[in-house]
C-alpha cells in the first residue's frame, strides 16, 4: 500500500502543534487514494511520537542519527531525501513554517520532486494531487495540480485542523546514511529568544498593532487586549523597522505568514504587504479611525475609531465575560 510522508517538526522534545495538522491533512488525501500515512521525526526523540496515531498516522519513524542531534539543513535535507528514497511515498508533506521553507526546496531538489508552497487547501482529483495556493502577494488564490514527478506540499499553519479520528501509530527507530563532509554548517549553541511566549505562527488568536499607535508605548493597549484574549502580539512591517517591537512578531510577506482563528488588526492601514500575510485568517477584526483604509476591505468586522480609546473598553469587557466564567 502507497504512503504518505509526514515529516515533524518538535520543540523541547515534544511535537508543535503544526505536524498535528500535517498529518490529519495527510490522513484526508490517503483516504482518497486508499493509502496510509507516514510520520517522520528527524532529529531529538518526540516523546508523544505514538500520539500522531490519533490524527491518522499509522507509523512513525524516528531517525535519530548523532549528526542530526541538532537543526542543520544539509544534515535534514540528506536524512529526508534517503527516507523518501527507501519509502517511495506517493507524496510529501512539510509544515509551511521557517523549517520548512528552509528544507523544502532542498528536498524537493535531491528527491526529484515537485513542490507546490504555502498551500492553504489540498485534494486528490482523478488520481492527482491538488493544492490551493495564495499568489500575488495574496490577491489570487490558484488551484495547482502535480503531474507526472513526486508532490511535494508545504501546509500553512493553521490553515488545516488538527482532527483527532482514533488509531494508534507504532514507533520505529532508524538510522540513515550520511555524508558528513557535505554538512558544512552545524548548530553550536541555541539561546532562547525573550518577549512573547506565543509565537504568532503557532497561536490561535493574534492580536496586532501597526504605525497608527503611535510609538513603542502604544502597544501597551495591544498586550493588554492579547493577553485577556490569550492571543499572541503581532506588528506590520512599518513598526518592526521602526525598532517598535521584534522581527519576531512581524507578520507579512517579508515576516511571517498566520492563518489563526481570530485576528484582531488594530492601527494597522492593510498594505499589501502586510494582507499578505494574514488573509486567510478566519476571522479578521480591523480597528482604524480611517474609514477608508485597505485593512477593511479584508476584514469580518470593522471598526472606525480611535484605537487608544476602543481597545481599552474592549479589553476591559473581555476580562467582565470572562471573570463572569
Amino acid at each position: 500500500m502507497s504512503s504518505i510522508l509526514v515529516f515533524c517538526e518538535s520543540k523541547s522534545g515534544k511535537l508543535k502543534a503544526v505536524t498535528r495538522e500535517a498529518v490529519s491533512a495527510a490522513k484526508k488525501l490517503a483516504s482518497s487514494l486508499g493509502a496510509t500515512v507516514t510520520a517522520v521525526n528527524i532529529g531529538p526523540e518526540a516523546s508523544d511520537a505514538a500520539s500522531l496515531g490519533a490524527f491518522g498516522a499509522s507509523k512513525v519513524i524516528q531517525v535519530n542519527n548523532p549528526e542530526l542531534a541538532n537543526y542543520s539543513t544539509e544534515g535534514y535535507a540528506q536524512a529526508a531525501a534517503e527516507i523518501i528514497k527507501s519509502e517511495q511515498p506517493s507524496a510529501v508533506i512539510l509544515s509551511a513554517t521557517l523549517r520548512g521553507k528552509d528544507l523544502a526546496p532542498r528536498i524537493a531538489a535531491r528527491a526529484g520532486a515537485a513542490l507546490l508552497s504555502d498551500c492553504t487547501d489540498v485534494k486528490v482529483e482523478n488520481g492527482e494531487f491538488h493544492a490551493l495556493r495564495p499568489i500575488y502577494a495574496g490577491k489570487v488564490l490558484m488551484w495547482a495540480k502535480v503531474k507526472g514527478a513526486l508532490p511535494l506540499l508545504t501546509l500553512r499553519p493553521k490553515a488545516f485542523l488538527a482532527e483527532e479520528t482514533g488509531g494508534t501509530a507504532a514507533v520505529e527507530s532508524r538510522s540513515v546514511t550520511l555524508n558528513a563532509c557535505k554538512i558544512r554548517a552545524r548548530v553550536v549553541e541555541e539561546k532562547a529568544a525573550g518577549g512573547a511566549s506565543l509565537d504568532v505562527t503557532e497561536a490561535d488568536i493574534v492580536v496586532s498593532g501597526g504605525r497608527g499607535l503611535k510609538g513603542p508605548e502604544g502597544f501597551g493597549i495591544i498586550e493588554d487586549l492579547a493577553k485577556a484574549l490569550g492571543a499572541a502580539v503581532g506588528a506590520s512591517r512599518a513598526v518592526v523597522d521602526a525598532g517598535w517591537r521584534p522581527h519576531g512578531e512581524q507578520v507579512g510577506q517579508t515576516g511571517k505568514v498566520v492563518s489563526p482563528t481570530l485576528y484582531v488588526a488594530i492601527a494597522i492601514s492593510g498594505a499589501v504587504q502586510h494582507l499578505a500575510g494574514m488573509t486567510t485568517s478566519r476571522t479578521i477584526v480591523a480597528i482604524n479611525k480611517d474609514a477608508d483604509a485597505p485593512i477593511f476591505k479584508v476584514a469580518t468586522y470593522g471598526i472606525v475609531g480611535d484605537a487608544f480609546e476602543i481597545v481599552p473598553k474592549l479589553t476591559e469587557e473581555i476580562k467582565k465575560l470572562k471573570a463572569q466564567g
